[in-house]
């Protein structure tokens, strides 16, 4: 699904409210839970791995996230992916031991293959699940 740039900060818009941090008005855990657990079979399918998964974080905006292994990658990164509990936002990044690093930076310093990127972002998009970066901050970090 693509939204213009329009369409994504009246979408954000919608989904803040600062009277609920850790979740929107209509959050409907069964739902995000069955959307998550595709997304957790889909990358294991996709990367021919069992991925490591952690769902329903407390006390954060984050729903959960999943973790590719390293050893499934073309660079030997970890990938994690974490999903929010506003809409069906998420977001992907490389996992260097002790730092998450964005996907661009990831690519810039040799540790993220584009072909690894793709695959992932070709599993969230046809999942129903917006990508962008910039949404880590609001609708991803603890409370």
């Amino acid at each position: 699904m693509s939204m213009s740039e329009t369409e994504l900060l009246a979408l954000l818009r919608e989904l803040d409210d600062p009277e609920r941090l850790e979740w929107p008005l209509n959050y409907d855990r069964a739902t995000v839970s069955l959307a998550f657990g595709g997304l957790v079979r889909r990358l294991e399918t996709d990367f021919g791995v069992q991925c490591e998964f952690e769902q329903d974080t407390q006390d954060s905006s984050e729903y959960g996230r999943v973790r590719v292994s390293a050893e499934a990658t073309v660079c030997g990164t970890r990938i994690v992916v974490c999903v929010s509990r506003f809409g069906s936002l998420a977001e992907s990044c490389a996992d260097d031991p002790g730092a998450f690093l964005g996907t661009r930076e990831a690519r810039e310093e040799g540790v993220l293959d584009l072909a690894d990127l793709a695959t992932v972002e070709r599993a969230l998009a046809e999942l129903g699940f917006e990508a962008r970066p910039t949404w880590w901050t609001r609708h991803f970090g603890s409370m």
